[in-house]
């Protein structure tokens, strides 16, 4: 998975420097103001990748194991 950042230009979603395959499926989450702009720095867009690829892996925790988790530090 990538986070990619581009722009609608004649109705089309234009992706600067992107590597995609044609026919690709893509999700595109579009903001409904400029002013929610989401910028990374390399370094978060790299902690970003880091965390999509333990996602893909299945290294996760549960909701419910989360929530039992933060229950127990309250203690």
């Amino acid at each position: 998975m990538k986070v990619l950042t581009g722009k609608v230009v004649n109705g089309n979603v234009v992706v600067d420097d992107a590597s995609l395959r044609e026919g690709s499926l893509v999700t595109v989450v579009a903001r409904e103001d400029d002013a929610d702009r989401l910028e990374l720095t390399p370094e978060q867009e790299e902690h970003l990748q880091l965390s999509i690829a333990e996602a893909d892996r299945g290294d996760v925790v549960g909701g419910y194991a989360l929530l039992e988790e933060l229950k127990n530090r309250r203690r």
